[in-house]
């Protein structure tokens, strides 16, 4: 058993404090994220080297265009923080270890691998797929062994984390593609978020490494011309030198029966932030 980090424990319930959910645990449950486990006033981190996905991927599949080229080992476990009804990751999103296969990986495991692949290119580790904050103790172990041998440490995110997890991980931390799924309130408060601690994230982290951002378009959802220039003017007051990737939504999870977003919508939208970003690109 690996104890969390970031939890305080009193009369056998666990207080978790790595996200704004601050989720009071009872003995036997788990938090929102599905992977925090109140093991009787322990807290555990029930996905620690619990791996589903393992790839090598190149680093724009990220998507990271504006930090490097290459190849980057990409991994993964089960569980999230948020809700989406879009998530295009649902398969191991909203998984536990029952209903998806999952391999055993220790981070001395995953550094090895991360170096062996480094002749055919490798950059360092992704730590992408669902939600990797969740997995912070996990992503803090392998990172910094992966900074020790001199690879690049990327992180995949909706950024819903406190700002202590936060400041702690980012000094291994060497580029992030932070999620900035709409700028309305209404829009975080439906996935079980919220923009503020996003927008936070942001910011803290713009400041200690390298930040793309992305925002999947949604057909009807948060497509408004308004809405990306919004997004987009607040990203430029952080760093006009943000790169933004609009992505396309592609019909998934619960949203099945919703269109796919098309280039008619997708292209105006990019001309849009372009008046704020000097770096925009539409996916």
């Amino acid at each position: 058993m690996k104890e969390a980090m970031f939890y305080e424990s009193e009369n056998c319930m666990c207080f978790c404090k790595l996200c704004p959910h601050y989720c009071n645990i009872p003995p036997g449950t788990r938090g929102r994220c599905g992977v925090r486990r109140n093991t009787g006033a322990v807290l555990e981190a029930e996905s620690y080297g619990r791996l589903t996905s393992v790839a090598l991927d190149p680093i724009e599949k990220k998507p990271l265009y504006m930090f490097g080229r290459g190849l980057i080992l990409s991994i993964g476990s089960y569980g999230c923080n948020f809700h989406c009804s879009f998530c295009q990751n649902h398969q191991i999103s909203f998984a536990s270890p029952d209903t998806v296969e999952v391999y055993e990986l220790t981070p001395e495991a995953v550094c090895a691998l991360a170096f062996k692949y480094r002749e055919q290119g490798n950059l360092g580790v992704a730590y992408t797929y669902n939600e990797p904050f969740i997995s912070y103790e996990f992503v803090y172990d392998c990172s910094q062994l992966i900074r020790e041998q001199g690879l690049k440490n990327v992180l995949v995110t909706n950024g819903f984390v406190n700002r202590e997890p936060l400041e702690a991980l980012l000094p291994f931390i060497d580029a992030l593609n932070i999620d900035l799924k709409s700028f309305r309130p209404e829009f975080y408060s439906d996935i079980g978020g919220e923009i503020d601690a996003v927008k936070k994230t942001i910011v803290l982290a713009e400041k200690h490494a390298h930040v793309e951002v992305t925002t999947l378009v949604i057909p009807g959802e948060n497509d408004s011309p308004e809405e990306i220039e919004a997004l987009a003017a607040w990203l430029c007051q952080v760093n006009p030198n943000i790169p933004l990737h609009l992505t396309r939504f592609r019909p998934m999870h619960k949203l099945k029966s919703r269109n796919a977003t098309t280039a008619d919508i997708i292209s105006p939208l990019k001309t849009v932030a372009e008046r704020h970003l000097k770096y925009v690109f539409a996916l």
